[in-house]
């Protein structure tokens, strides 16, 4: 049999164990998700019930609180929290399946204790009223009276101020009990009041037989009256706050009492039923878990079986065609392959090696033939590359050679100047010391115009050298950083200053504007003389390729800060540009448009290279045929690469991934 129907036979089987532990399996979840649905539904049952009982016990509290505080606020809330918890009844409850047999009862029991609440707020209404008439008003006339008392008693010296003291001290006790007594139902502070009411019983005819004015007899008298009416204030207050107290007891408490016992009764009833949908969720589980044990086990079993029995039908061609690729991985051609005649999938593995066993005699007599071609390639390669070093070192050197006789040009001005100037001031001293020797009076013009001269001398020679020495310590800097790849610290701004001071002389030879824009912060820690030969090039670039033919232009350099570790450098010129077959050869070795001009095609490779290897930075090419060119160079305040630079752009992009510079697209032109 081949191997695939042996391997398919296994996955067969498998999938027949898989589709009858599904079936299993879906048929226990059916019965597991009904007992599920009874536990969830009991639940949210339960939680209906929880949420009933909370709402009821904080309605109960909020009654007393606005009972014995009575106020807006705790009206309103207890109004939202009753509709709250007939909304639960009316739509959570009643449409609840575990609790729709039962919600009647619910209701009515709650319903009885949110009337209760009506029946509470009157009686509190009458208490309410009952206080302030009779109690406060009782109390505000006979403050009043006993203003008018005091009032008509001349001086505190009468007989009758003891008993008016003694009165007006049990009136104030009894203000202050009856308030007591309303706010708290304090039966030891409603004795008190009575207590003290019958003392001004008592005392208001001992002041009437002390009276010494009409006045005051009828002031007593009228107190008289309004302490009875006190008294009877204080009697009705105590019997409506038993009311009251009554009927907390058993309208709120009672029937919150019954409304949580029914509550409670069916949360027992909910718990049972929980206990037993789980317990059937359980027995479903374990029954489901034994049947799938079980027949995995027996299947378990038998793929094993099949699987062994076919594993060896498998593994002893397998490792006789092991052996032979050992055998032709050593050298040992001469073993043959064993297993060629079969039909199946090893024979086909065996006949393949077969051919491998050919095709390596084969390569063997080969090798010799490619070996001897590969050292005569390599050799090659090597003075290629030799050649190609040799032409990047002339250009160098050309370039530094045009510099040298550049320079020497432009000091030869101020030094020819300033050796005019000293021949004239010799000849003038020679003079000015000829007339001194002579017998003649020395003028005082004469000696007034020689100082002039010496002066005027002098200032040109000072002038002329510092000139001179300007030219010179700028072409020092400036070549001693071209021939020693020496890393130091240097300003770009100098360095520029230092490298277009240089290059002035072939500037001047073409009408071209030269436009620097480089702040004087910006520091770099690398190669000077590699930035410089970048700069060079590019000037001598455009000078010898963007404006051919005497074309005046403007050639602009401008650095800015990229970030916190970047310096970005724009070249930008504006004269001829590219087409875009140039551009994609641009830093391609020895490719230039002028050819039969002298052009070697190094110049850009040069400076690309020692921008991406030498510094470590990036380079972009813009150019638009007629419209200039743009050169973006992105290098890093501190340089990442090393000296020298490599030949080819493969090796470059070695170079720069093994150092860790991200391939960013350095060669990015435009194509319009």
């Amino acid at each position: 049999m081949p191997i695939r129907w042996r391997i398919l036979s296994i996955a067969a089987l498998n999938s027949a164990v898989v589709l009858v532990l599904a079936a299993m399996i879906w048929n226990g979840a059916q019965v597991l998700r009904s007992a599920w649905d009874d536990v969830r539904q009991v639940r949210q049952s339960d939680q209906v019930l929880a949420l009933l009982e909370s709402e009821t016990s904080r309605l109960q509290n909020l009654i007393h609180r606005y009972i014995n505080q009575p106020s807006p606020e705790f009206f309103a809330e207890i109004l939202l929290l009753r509709e709250a918890i007939l909304g639960t009844l009316t739509t959570r409850a009643s449409t609840d399946p575990m609790l729709s047999g039962s919600v009647d009862e619910l209701e009515r029991v709650t319903e009885r204790f949110l009337d209760g609440f009506g029946e509470l707020r009157t009686v509190q209404a009458a208490i309410s009223k009952t206080y302030e008439q009779q109690v406060l008003g009782s109390t505000r006339d006979m403050a009043g009276l006993y203003s008018i008392i005091e009032g008509a008693t001349g001086h505190r010296d009468a007989p009758i101020w003891p008993e008016l003291g003694k009165s007006r001290e049990a009136f104030t006790a009894t203000l202050v009990a009856a308030n007591g007594y309303y706010f708290s139902q304090n039966q030891a502070s409603a004795e008190e009041a009575r207590r003290n009411i019958d003392t001004i019983d008592k005392t208001v005819p001992e002041m009437a037989s002390l009276a010494d004015n009409d006045l005051q007899r009828m002031a007593l008298e009228r107190l008289k009256d309004r302490t009875g009416a006190l008294r009877e204030g204080l009697t009705k207050l105590s019997e409506q706050l038993a009311s009251r107290t009554e009927l907390l007891r058993n309208s709120i408490d009672a029937s919150q009492a019954e409304t949580i016992g029914a509550i409670d009764e069916l949360s027992v009833k909910m718990r049972q039923r929980e206990q037993k949908a789980q317990e059937t969720f359980d027995r479903t589980l374990d029954d489901i878990s034994r049947r799938v044990l079980s027949i995995a086990v027996i299947f378990l079993g038998i793929i094993l079986t099949a699987g062994v029995m076919i594993a060896l039908s498998i593994r002893l061609p397998l490792h006789q065609i092991i052996s032979a690729m050992q055998a032709i991985t050593s050298g040992d051609y001469d073993r043959q392959v064993q297993g060629t005649a079969a039909r199946d999938e090893v024979g086909a593995m065996a006949r393949a090696v077969e051919v491998f066993r050919e095709s390596a005699i084969a390569k063997r007599a080969t090798e010799d033939e490619l070996r001897a071609s590969k050292e005569q390639a390599e050799g090659a390669l090597l003075e290629l590359r030799a050649a190609q070093q040799n032409l990047i070192d002339a250009e160098r050197l050309a370039a530094l050679g045009g510099l040298v006789a550049g320079v020497a040009h432009e000091v030869n001005n101020p030094i020819g100047i300033s050796l005019t100037v000293a021949s004239s001031f010799a000849r003038r001293s020679e003079m000015f010391e000829a007339e001194l020797k002579s017998d003649s009076q020395l003028r005082r013009s004469q000696l007034e115009d020689f100082v002039r001269a010496s002066r005027d001398a002098s200032q040109q020679l000072v002038a002329n050298l510092q000139r001179a020495g300007e030219l010179i310590q700028s072409f020092k800097q400036v070549a001693v950083d071209r021939s020693h790849a020496e890393r130091r610290q240097f300003s770009l701004s100098e360095a520029t200053d230092q490298i277009i001071a240089s290059l002035r002389p072939v500037l001047k030879k073409a009408v071209i504007s030269l436009s620097v824009d480089v702040p004087p912060g910006l520091v770099i820690d690398g190669y000077p003389g590699s930035y410089g030969q970048i700069l060079t090039n590019l000037i001598l670039n455009a000078a010898n390729h963007a404006f051919v033919d005497g074309r005046s232009g403007t050639i602009s350099i401008a650095a800015r800060a990229r970030g916190p570790d970047d310096i970005e450098i724009i070249f930008a010129d504006d004269g001829a540009g590219m087409t875009p077959d140039v551009q994609r050869q641009a830093f391609d070795p020895f490719f230039t448009t002028r050819r039969n001009e002298g052009g070697t095609g190094l110049g850009l490779h040069i400076v690309y290279n020692l921008v991406t290897q030498q510094l470590g930075g990036r380079m972009m090419l813009d150019s638009r045929l007629g419209q200039g060119t743009t050169f973006r160079i992105i290098m890093p305040k501190t340089a990442k690469g090393g000296h020298g630079t490599t030949d080819t752009t493969a090796d470059q992009t070695a170079d720069a991934t093994s150092d860790g510079i991200s391939q960013w697209p350095n060669r990015t032109m435009s194509s319009t």
